[in-house]
């Protein structure tokens, strides 16, 4: 009840805010939601007990047009969330996010698809001694996504309105630290919305009718930062990546990619010589080299200066066995300029994390 009242007061600060800006273009929304922990992975069967609930508020902020990327995305809204979300097990404790977000509208803006990534704290994560059976977070601080697709009507009681559907809450340290099965959330959810405007205002329909071209730019990144293998203990590394690609685009909002990265991951070397002197029928000799060369495709969708990039890799030089040959990396990119751009990524096989990825490019 205490983080309910809680909520309710930052809103109300904000309607009185809102009292002295005639023209904010923004409007607030609370949902309560409540739901399950998906069962991703059954080492996590012994965390999923009762039904996490909690409660999402966000301040929104509408577009209408002034800018082209506004259009062709239908006039999507941008805005930061907070999300506080009891999981229901002791051992799991509290989490606490912040979130940057876009809703995209569909079918006459009934339809809203809401995406936000951010950081979040978590009350209760793994201790050895204190507590041993929380593999899902092995740190305080952990990556999180979450997604909400709702139908939304606004403005049903003057400046109310209310929406409903499901939200997916995802929260993962990305193995910087072992253990790390993290936790995924899927939950119905229920809430207010209120316009902090009399009344909306009109949207730009100026797009030109014209044909999109350019020539294919060529990539350079750098990526870096510091994970763990799933040895709880082994430690925490380095890892560096350096990747060239070429990309081609197809529209305003599109481009295809084809490149390869090379992976030096420090973490790697400790879990050789791990495997090597105490798993004698894995046969590992302790000599494998760590690092590997992947090559790879991938899709970039552009949304004004940021953009979301998802990539498929193959490694082709692969001389020692983790996680299988195929990696999936998504993430982030904010563009400086026409030319230089910098990243956040995870990078995983399927399901399964191996690091978060902070990175920087140039786009030739």
């Amino acid at each position: 009840m205490k983080y309910w009242l809680t909520a309710i007061v930052i809103m109300f600060k904000f309607l009185l805010f809102a009292q002295n800006n005639e023209n904010s273009n923004s409007y607030l929304d609370i949902n309560y939601f409540a739901g399950n922990i998906a069962l991703h992975n059954n080492d996590i069967l012994h965390l999923i007990q009762g039904h996490p609930e909690g409660v999402i508020l966000s301040w929104n902020k509408k577009t209408f047009g002034e800018e082209a990327w506004q259009q062709r995305f239908n006039y999507p809204d941008y805005g930061a969330s907070f999300i506080y979300q009891n999981l229901k097990n002791d051992v799991l404790g509290e989490n606490f996010g912040l979130y940057a977000h876009y809703n995209f509208y569909f079918f006459k803006r009934n339809l809203m698809f809401r995406i936000g990534q951010g950081i979040a704290y978590t009350t209760n994560p793994y201790d050895k001694v204190e507590n041993h059976k929380n593999i899902a977070f092995g740190t305080h601080l952990l990556s999180s996504t979450y997604v909400m697709l709702n139908y939304k009507k606004e403005r049903l009681f003057n400046r109310l309105g209310l929406q409903t559907g499901l939200s997916l809450i995802h929260y993962s340290n990305a193995n910087v630290k072992a253990p790390n099965t993290s936790v995924n959330s899927m939950a119905f959810n229920l809430g207010l919305t209120y316009n902090l405007d009399e009344e909306d205002s009109e949207y730009i329909d100026n797009l030109p009718d014209e044909k999109f071209t350019e020539r294919i730019k060529y990539n350079i990144a750098f990526r870096s930062g510091i994970n763990q293998s799933d040895v709880i203990g082994s430690g925490q590394f380095p890892f560096y990546i350096v990747s060239a690609y070429a990309d081609k685009r197809l529209s305003h909002v599109s481009a295809i990619q084809f490149g390869a990265d090379v992976f030096f991951s420090n973490f790697l070397k400790e879990l050789i010589y791990y495997q090597s002197v105490s798993f004698p029928e894995l046969d590992v000799t302790g000599d494998e080299d760590y690092k590997r060369v992947g090559l790879f495709v991938g899709h970039e969708l552009f949304i004004n200066k940021m953009s979301i990039e998802s990539q498929i890799g193959y490694y082709v030089y692969y001389p020692f066995d983790f996680e299988g040959r195929t990696y999936l990396r998504v993430g982030l990119k904010r563009y400086f300029g026409n030319k230089f751009f910098g990243a956040i990524t995870l990078k995983s096989h399927g399901a399964k994390a191996e690091a978060v990825e902070f990175g920087i490019g140039v786009r030739l």
